[in-house]
């Protein structure tokens, strides 16, 4: 059985890789002389120096994980394109450590030259990640860097070459990793407790409205450096009502939200089904609807991934929605011999296939913490989430949009087809087209984005005989924030 019946699914590198794992990363011009030996003996008694990078929203919960006493870190610097939002930051830090202030840096080339720092801990808009963490790489530091650890494919692989070639520790910021509950539950899995795994489901139901619609070009504030702020993306004029946050809706900063929520599910999905490479094919159907409004991307999404012997069936909603099996953002698995609903970052359950429970898992741990004890300890395998985890996830939500991005508009009753007789994807469409109409969007007159169903070589992460979707890999940089090609 691939999918559960319509009742009960309407209820609630890698050579170098391994020819690198379990050697020491720890050395370099960063780390204190007196330091390196310690960490390298696993001594916490020696306080590592951290930079956090963008303090506007997530990073708020990376300067709390890094004055964690647990942790013994010290938050040395502060740096944001934006000096109005510091403030939260600084006054965190300062409660926390009295004796040893942070210091405010606006421009992130100065603080991935400070030798002083051990980790730079990385929470700025998707555009920024992977340039950010690879200059923090080749300056010796050890990375956190928030999800999705790219903005396109090809940066996600260039970051993997980066924390390799300078032999330093990068952990990704899906933190469900880190949680006990998930990692057993990913082992009863992995083991076969529930047969072969033939669908994973992730759902990133959350709302998200209207963001309004302007008339002209907007007033950058002057605490920022917009210069800075748009780094290796275009320094387009303003056209939203805030700069922050609904950047995550523009194509030129954001990954909608299937790469901004839905990483983590997507990331447990892929971990769920066991695969380390991408898919062998793609194809996404979706669109922005019930407003009009500055946003570019979807806000509801349909993406079909094909592994082959199984596949993965991601779905987004920004419109009110009930969730299926109590989950609304979360994954469900549909295996030969049963199912597993996984409802957050801690939790899930496994059921047979008449829905009698086999068993529960809970559990979490400090995400933050695990990568301190990894730096701590020099050895990649410590890490929950290597960045090669978090290249590959976020790559699938890439891939979810590029194929949306290059399909045409088509009617409801058309767009099926795309599907072709795959009728997991059919069904959850289906669910889909209900979905809207319970929001008074009127299905008739109306059309779909219908992407492009495109083949791909998982181990070259290339399109096969598709030259406009190769483009998409990657992006034109502007000059001085360019992301190597090569590293």
């Amino acid at each position: 059985m691939r999918f559960l019946n319509r009742r009960q699914f309407l209820q609630g590198s890698a050579a170098l890789a391994a020819a690198v794992a379990g050697t020491s990363v720890l050395g370099g011009s960063s780390l204190r002389a007196a330091e390196k030996e310690n960490a390298k003996k696993g001594d916490v008694s020696e306080r590592l120096n951290v930079a956090i990078v963008g303090v506007n929203g997530r990073g708020m919960s990376h300067v709390g994980g890094f004055l964690n006493k647990e942790n013994n870190c010290l938050i040395t610097t502060i740096c944001d394109a934006d000096e109005a939002v510091i403030g939260n930051a600084m006054k965190a830090v300062e409660k926390a450590q009295p004796d040893h202030a942070a210091k405010y840096e606006q421009d992130i080339r100065k603080v991935v030259e400070d030798k002083s720092i051990d980790i730079i801990s990385i929470a700025t808009p998707n555009h920024w990640h992977a340039l950010a963490a690879i200059w923090a790489l080749q300056n010796g530091k050890h990375v956190y860097v928030e999800k999705p650890v790219s903005h396109n494919v090809s940066e996600g692989r260039r970051i993997v070459e980066a924390a390799r070639r300078y032999n330093r520790l990068c952990q990704t910021g899906t933190q469900s990793r880190s949680g006990t509950g998930l990692r057993e539950a990913m082992e009863f899995l992995h083991a076969g407790k529930l047969g072969k795994i033939k669908v994973a489901r992730g759902l990133c139901y959350k709302p998200r409205g209207s963001i309004g619609k302007v008339t002209g070009e907007q007033p950058v504030p002057k605490s920022i450096n917009y210069d800075l702020w748009c780094g290796p993306a275009p320094m387009k004029p303003l056209m939203r009502k805030k700069l922050h946050y609904d950047w995550h809706w523009v194509w030129d900063y954001g990954n909608v939200d299937l790469g901004n929520q839905g990483i983590h599910e997507m990331d447990k999905a892929r971990w769920g089904l066991g695969k380390n490479e991408l898919a062998k094919s793609v194809i996404s159907i979706g669109g922005r609807f019930g407003y009009v409004d500055d946003g570019e991307t979807a806000n509801t999404q349909v993406c079909v991934f094909d592994y082959g012997d199984c596949e993965l069936i991601f779905e987004v909603r920004g419109l009110k929605t009930d969730g299926v099996q109590n989950v609304k953002v979360g994954n469900i698995f549909y295996g030969t011999e049963g199912y597993m609903v996984v409802p957050n970052y801690s939790q899930a359950t496994a059921f047979t296939l008449q829905g009698e429970k086999i068993q529960e898992f809970k559990g979490g741990e400090d995400h933050f913490g695990n990568f301190v004890k990894a730096v701590r300890s020099g050895k990649r395998e410590d890490l929950h989430a290597d960045i090669l985890e978090g290249h590959l996830s976020s790559a699938l939500c890439h891939l979810g949009n590029i194929s949306y991005r290059l399909g045409t508009r088509a009617p409801y009753n058309k767009a099926t087809k795309a599907f072709g007789d795959d009728k997991d994807a059919l069904e959850t469409l289906a669910h889909m087209e209900e979905h809207l109409v319970d929001n008074m969007v009127p299905l008739d007159g109306d059309a779909y984005q219908v992407g492009l169903k495109l083949n791909l070589d998982p181990k070259a992460e290339k399109f096969l005989d598709n030259k406009a979707a190769d483009a998409m890999l990657t992006r034109e940089y502007r000059k001085g924030f360019e992301v190597p090609e090569k590293v």
